[in-house]
């Protein structure tokens, strides 16, 4: 029984030893392992790996993971369904613009049903005052031949200046060359109305206007019939301002287009 006591004091003793050899270990370099600190985290990191499953696994922690990765899949899946309905909402803009392109045809068609005319699209645009040239989709091939007017349905656009297979260039009035023969509506007056420099605005200039007319601001604009070219009463703008001068042969007035050329997207050809 002596003996048991002893080796029962013995065990102790060393446990305590041991004990003392971890605090010293644990309180040291930190910078260095000793072969105990390895040996203890072989033994207890295992055990508290395994302890920390069966917490979580207790307190549901573990479904943490399976959230997040349904939550980052259903992320994906509102992402691709966003992409689609972007793509939709594309498809129906084209389909209200080319139902309105076709809206405007009819309503061209409409007005000027007096006149024989090809419907076209304005492909490329060089609205500035030294050019203006526009080029429509359509040519030679769809009957379109030079001087043929061009009309939109606000009034006036310009006349045919090159023809090839499938395309056509139009010379705008807007272009300081082209010079329109034209009359005051109300009155009569014949004038000639061409492009003109006037700022960054898209104007025209009334010039040769009769000495004894009388021009009023609102005053409309419209074509003469005159000149070979373009066809009479299509409406060209309205008098803007008027200018008198020291010579009266030489006053002037500024004319405002009918047609918006810069949002301008589809004109009808009036065959000869």
């Amino acid at each position: 029984m002596y003996k048991n006591k002893k080796v029962g004091v013995i065990g102790i003793i060393l446990t305590i030893l041991f004990l003392v050899i971890l605090v010293f270990a644990s309180n040291g370099n930190t910078g260095k392992v000793s072969f105990l600190e390895n040996l203890l985290n072989g033994i207890v990191m295992p055990v508290q790996t395994g302890i920390t499953y069966l917490k979580n696994k207790i307190t549901n922690n573990d479904t943490y993971f399976m959230d997040m990765e349904t939550i980052k899949a259903e992320n994906e899946e509102l992402k691709t369904k966003n992409s689609e309905l972007e793509q939709s909402l594309r498809e129906l803009e084209i389909i209200k613009a080319e139902n309105a392109t076709l809206k405007e045809y009819m309503n061209l068609k409409e007005k000027y049903a007096d006149y024989t005319t090809i419907p076209a699209y304005i492909i490329n645009k060089d609205i500035h005052n030294f050019s203006n040239v526009l080029v429509i989709n359509v040519g030679s091939e769809d009957g379109i031949e030079e001087n043929m007017t061009v009309i939109a349905d606000q009034g006036l656009v310009g006349h045919i200046i090159e023809v090839s297979d499938h395309t056509a260039k139009v010379q705008t009035i807007l272009n300081m060359s082209n010079a329109v023969s034209s009359a005051i509506s109300t009155s009569r007056e014949s004038i000639t109305v061409m492009g003109t420099l006037q700022g960054n605005q898209s104007l025209l200039k009334a010039i040769d206007i009769p000495t004894d007319a009388t021009l009023l601001e609102g005053d409309s604009v419209e074509t003469s019939g005159l000149g070979g070219i373009y066809e009479k009463g299509i409406h060209i703008g309205t008098i803007k301002e008027v200018y008198e001068t020291k010579n009266i042969t030489d006053r002037y007035a500024i004319v405002e287009p009918a047609v918006n050329f810069r949002n301008l997207e589809t004109v009808l050809v009036i065959q000869k």
